[in-house]
């Protein structure tokens, strides 16, 4: 155990890899803090702005300054755009994208001289796959708000990072919400293209793994800008400084916009 218990705030720790996360600290004897839909602690939808600052200040009064903010709080979303409810489609970002920044946004007037914080995206905002646009978009958009804010607290001493995480053995993918409704314009694409296969389940990361390699990233003393977990995605990172958007593009759809034989 640490001799000095820190404050760990993590959005989405309710399951999943934010979970993971929790579990990592709370055995090292810090004081760890969920705030998701089921929080073990804080029990809100982080794209409910008002609820969200409510539990920020709660929190400062109950517990003082924050050391470490990691957002993981998100979901899945996939189908075609031209067919996915618009409602569906801005859920995707409020959640996502406005419960990161309303995280942030909260907690940096309570963070400690030293503090961090680790927004948690996906390989999807670095690599697109057809039919879970608004998602890769919403990670995306997580992903440049990092850098964005890590620039804006450039002056003090908080941290700030964006970790890219591969596909998870996690309830991520069950609890996706799966669109597959279509047309003559992509026939069974859609589904083939995103439903879960065995083959699809055994090439993802075990949890374990991914929470190791995320754990060691928000213990650096040092952050980079970004951390992507996974092998194979290190491997696609280099693809796309060597290679035109175009061949990147066609090889993407090629293996991820499966059509039936």
């Amino acid at each position: 155990m640490r001799l000095e218990r820190r404050l760990i705030v993590i959005t989405g720790a309710s399951s999943g890899l934010g979970k993971g996360l929790k579990e990592k600290y709370e055995e090292k004897g810090d004081i760890v803090l969920d705030i998701s839909l089921d929080g073990s602690n804080y029990a809100c939808d982080v794209s409910d702005h008002a609820k969200m600052k409510a539990i920020f200040d709660e929190i400062y009064k109950e517990y003082g300054e924050i050391d470490m903010l990691i957002t993981c709080a998100g979901y899945g979303l996939s189908g075609a755009i031209e067919l996915l409810d618009e409602t569906a489609a801005h859920k995707q970002f409020d959640v996502n994208f406005f419960g990161t920044a309303n995280a942030c946004k909260y907690a940096i007037p309570m963070m400690k001289k030293n503090g961090k914080i680790i927004l948690i995206a996906s390989a999807t905002a670095l690599f697109p796959v057809p039919f879970r646009t608004y998602y890769s978009a919403s990670k995306a958009a997580v992903d440049n708000f990092a850098q964005g804010l890590r620039m804006e607290l450039a002056q003090t001493e908080i941290q700030v990072t964006s970790i890219c995480p591969g596909d998870v053995k996690t309830n991520f993918t069950e609890n996706r919400v799966k669109v597959y409704e279509t047309n003559e314009r992509y026939g069974k694409a859609i589904e083939l293209s995103t439903k879960p296969t065995p083959k699809t389940e055994n090439r993802r990361m075990s949890p374990e793994y991914a929470v190791k390699k995320m754990f060691a990233v928000c213990e650096k003393k040092h952050l980079k800008p970004r951390y992507i977990i996974g092998k194979q995605y290190h491997l696609f990172n280099f693809a796309h400084k060597i290679f035109p958007l175009s061949w990147i593009n066609a090889v993407t759809t090629k293996i991820f916009h499966k059509v039936e034989k």
